[in-house]
């Protein structure tokens, strides 16, 4: 109740409780039952003293019955406008230690001073501590909202400090709040809110937690816009929350079928079909071999037969060469023949012929990592940018060893790759993409940097070929060696692959014996 003070002569500025005591917002002075000199200073008074009284929050449509089970005052001004409330807490022991204070005007929050910081829940005291469910929410306005929603007959609390202390003070409050059957996570439907749902959801026991789905921002929308049975629907329609990974059995149909019906395409080789069975998406294959073997050579060919067999755009993150180069090398298959080696002789109506060719469907997309900027940060944004703004549904990585450098510099350790390949197998899920990488070795059939890198991979290619082999019929002919194969689990050699110096193509053949190719199948 308001009414004059005695002591300022302020008309209205005295508030007078339901316990008798009275405070005076104009001179900032309690009276009657706990009156004190005038020039008692303000800070040394006792912060369990409300500054308003116990009303309902009608700009949020909380009613005063709700406000009094919870003990929350409202403050007004001397016209009679709310310009805050008061939120209690309680200590362990359930003791008041004070009121947190909300400025309308400035929504700014002011805690008790000297609070412990072992208080309890907002409303904590309130509850029974067991039962069917108890609901947590991310301020104290949605907590009365809860309660009023369900006529105050249901067990509702709040964090106090918003959605960035939830973990903390749930930790805190754990074995009590296992004390109920059911654990309601009700806060904010925006990003802060979900991040707190995602950090708390596991805290507690096996199929105890259930998490609200609210298509308002917060428990007071829906009661200030009257969408009342809205909430209290979707608050029973809460699923239990279930660990990410934990899948029954009987739910795994749709899987099922999903990975019965995986689109395969095809490699341009047959041996190497036969054992891996095609390219899929959300895999990582790995082709390694020594320098200078033709691995940038066999992922031209990987390309230009994707290109060919599919409607798919492909992106080409090709670090050993500029794009000029990459380009070239299309336009070689183009031409059937290397056109590297007719610079200085092919004329340029002739090279745009074969460019035309390249670039009639515009379905390769290059990196011009010269304006990467070395960080791998940016290497993936890039990949990203492949898939979601220009349709790549295959990436060609070549290689990882020069990637690496971005984050291990030159220096030979490459403590990051472990940590890039689980970043690489999220991302080929997160896009549903295949991605090719290439990598170099260290000695036979040794994956350079780290075992990470081949375990990490659904498929690990070893392409081996004799640089300095004197026999002309051998030195151009590749063995082709599936060293990892997670979909079919078929390994060993696959085939051999012999490069054309006249047309500049790697072309499947027999398997070579002495100083000849054999005849007969591949």
């Amino acid at each position: 109740m308001k009414g004059p003070c005695d002591l300022c002569g302020s008309s209205d500025g005295n508030h007078t409780y339901e316990d008798g005591h009275s405070y005076c917002f104009v001179c900032n002075t309690p009276t009657g039952a706990t009156e004190a000199p005038r020039d008692t200073p303000v800070q040394v008074r006792s912060n369990k003293m409300p500054k308003g009284s116990i009303d309902a929050i009608s700009d949020r449509k909380i009613e005063r019955a709700t406000c009094s089970k919870y003990g929350v005052h409202v403050i007004y001004n001397e016209q009679g406008a709310i310009t805050g409330h008061e939120y209690p807490w309680h200590d362990a022991q359930g003791e008041l230690v004070g009121y947190k204070e909300r400025v309308c005007a400035t929504k700014d929050f002011y805690a008790p001073v000297g609070a412990p910081k072992d208080t309890m829940l907002f409303g904590q005291n309130k509850c029974s501590g067991r039962g069917k469910y108890i609901t947590i929410t991310e301020g104290e306005v949605d907590c009365l909202s809860v309660a009023q929603i369900f006529d105050r007959k249901f067990d509702v609390v709040s964090v106090r400090n918003g959605a960035a202390s939830a973990l903390r003070e749930l930790k805190q409050h754990i074995e009590w709040l296992e004390g109920y059957d059911q654990i309601v996570l009700c806060f904010d439907n925006d990003a802060a809110g979900k991040e707190a749902t995602k950090a708390c959801q596991d805290l507690f026991s096996p199929n105890k937690v259930k998490v609200v789905n609210m298509t308002l921002k917060d428990p007071n929308e829906y009661v200030t816009k009257g969408s009342v049975k809205t909430f209290i629907s979707e608050w029973w329609d809460a699923k239990t929350y279930t660990p990410v990974g934990i899948v029954k059995v009987s739910e795994t149909w749709q899987q099922v079928l999903a990975y019965k019906n995986t689109k395969s395409i095809p490699y341009p080789w047959v041996g190497l079909n036969d054992k891996l069975l095609g390219l899929r998406k959300k895999e990582i294959v790995i082709v390694a071999a020594d320098t200078g073997i033709g691995k940038s050579q066999a992922m031209r060919e990987i390309q230009d037969n994707i290109i060919n067999s599919t409607t798919d755009n492909v992106g080409c993150i090709m670090l050993e060469e500029s794009v000029a180069k990459t380009t070239l090398g299309w336009m070689s298959f183009a031409a059937g023949r290397p056109l590297h080696k007719e610079l200085d002789t092919i004329t340029e109506d002739e090279l745009a012929g074969y460019w035309a060719k390249v670039v009639r469907d515009d379905r390769y997309v290059l990196l011009d990592h010269q304006g990467w900027g070395q960080n791998m940060d940016t290497l993936k944004a890039r990949v990203r940018y492949m898939k979601r703004s220009m349709g790549c549904e295959w990436v060609i990585l070549d290689h990882l060893q020069m990637a690496l450098t971005a984050i291990a510099g030159a220096s030979g350790d490459w403590g990051g790759i472990d940590e890039l390949m689980t970043d690489l197998v999220n991302l080929v899920h997160e896009l549903d993409i295949g991605l090719i990488i290439v990598s170099h070795t260290s000695g036979e059939r040794n994956l350079r940097g780290s075992k990470g890198i081949g375990k990490a991979a659904d498929a690990v290619i070893f392409l081996e070929r004799d640089k300095h082999e004197e026999d002309e019929a051998l030195k151009d002919i590749t063995t082709v060696v599936v060293d990892k194969n997670r979909w079919a689990g078929d390994v060993g050699t696959a085939c051999y692959l012999k490069y054309s110096r006249a047309t500049g193509r790697m072309t499947e053949c027999p398997k070579p014996i002495g100083g000849q190719e054999a005849d007969g199948e591949f």
